[in-house]
């Protein structure tokens, strides 16, 4: 059975189209995807994301653990900071990515995507066991509330939200603040490719701060294809651990991995990072009529050599885009290669996976 968000009752009030997620039955449409899209690139658009993971990390030993199962460090990051890493296997293979703030000397609360909470506490416990740490992991994803407000007014109207002074707030760092007497984490961080926040609150708050941050409701179909457009990697669909196995560099978050650090997996992306990946993460721009949907093949010189991750009608280029992996000598912009679209093949050229510039 899914799991419902704290405003599930407020959502269907409203009308919204509502879809299973990631084990969760969360709002994919208010009013049209396209105008919700526009609404973000444009002014500001807030998005229900509570059904993403927060876990815990609390204790002397939290620092190292959070290090050694991430790919960039905590141990030398700043209270009031948050970081973007991957979650790898001892291969380098990416199992998540997340987010993560450090709260205090000695706390953490990061972000697993949506249905991954269970499998990374138990992961994070187990290690911690393991390496014998002395810190408690806590998962918390059924206290919070997150809402994503992005969009050019976004940062205007959360500051204006909140009684704390936002306006000094930089790319990835956070503060602890209130909104209408609700304790709230309020990071300047996103999904989008546009300026915003993401603001976390007590689940049984959620309902009060929604109301304060008065602007386009939007779905998780226009944070898709808002996503796609920026060329952001969708955890389970653009990798997936057995069904679509990437590291890090394949998937160009190499940004997210620091090799000066013991993490597991190190050992194979440093060696990977010298010899170079062998596929690369790209943008595929179709030249003629068509979509090219997840699972469609990759064609280069008359051989199939990557397949189509994620795909739409970009409502910002009003041109059909990709996104997927193909073999590092194909991956240079420009490449001519062809979707294959229930047995046709499409013109398409390899583009950078952002497609649309922002923050």
């Amino acid at each position: 059975m899914a799991r419902n968000p704290p405003l599930a009752a407020t959502h269907e009030a409203s009308g919204a189209r509502v879809i299973e997620f990631g084990g969760w039955d969360m709002p994919v449409e208010f009013d049209s995807i396209k105008e919700e899209h526009a609404a973000v690139r444009e002014e500001a658009g807030i998005f229900d994301v509570s059904h993403m993971g927060e876990i815990r990390v609390s204790g002397p030993d939290a620092a190292a653990l959070m290090t050694r199962l991430t790919t960039n460090d905590a141990v030398e990051m700043p209270v009031g900071r948050a970081r973007y890493a991957a979650i790898t296997d001892d291969e380098g293979i990416m199992l998540d990515d997340t987010v993560f703030y450090r709260l205090g000397e000695e706390e953490f609360l990061f972000i697993p995507n949506a249905g991954h909470d269970e499998e990374m506490e138990s992961r994070w416990v187990e290690h911690r066991e393991e390496w014998g740490l002395d810190c408690d992991v806590e998962n918390e994803t059924e206290g919070w509330a997150m809402y994503a407000v992005q969009g050019p007014e976004a940062p205007a109207l959360v500051d204006g939200a909140a009684d704390e002074e936002l306006s000094e707030t930089s790319r990835f760092a956070f503060v602890e603040g209130t909104i209408e007497g609700a304790d709230c984490l309020l990071a300047r961080t996103g999904y989008t490719g546009e300026d915003g926040y993401e603001v976390l609150c007590p689940w049984d708050d959620a309902e009060t701060v929604w109301g304060a941050l008065e602007c386009q409701p939007c779905g998780l179909g226009a944070r898709d294809t808002l996503r796609m457009e920026s060329g952001f990697l969708l955890s389970g669909q653009d990798f997936h651990p057995t069904e679509n196995p990437r590291t890090p560099f394949q998937g160009r978050i190499g940004f997210a991995v620091d090799l000066e650090t013991e993490f597991v997996g190190r050992d194979a992306l440093a060696r990977e990072r010298e010899e170079g990946p062998a596929a690369l993460f790209v943008g595929v721009a179709l030249e003629e009529r068509g979509i090219p949907r997840h699972g469609y093949p990759i064609v280069h010189d008359g051989a199939d050599v990557g397949e189509v991750t994620s795909g739409t009608m970009s409502p910002t280029l009003g041109e059909p885009i990709g996104l997927g992996y193909v073999p590092s000598e194909v991956a240079e912009p420009g490449t001519e290669v062809a979707v294959r679209i229930r047995g046709e093949e499409k013109r398409a050229r390899v583009e950078s996976p952002r497609f649309v510039e922002g923050v």
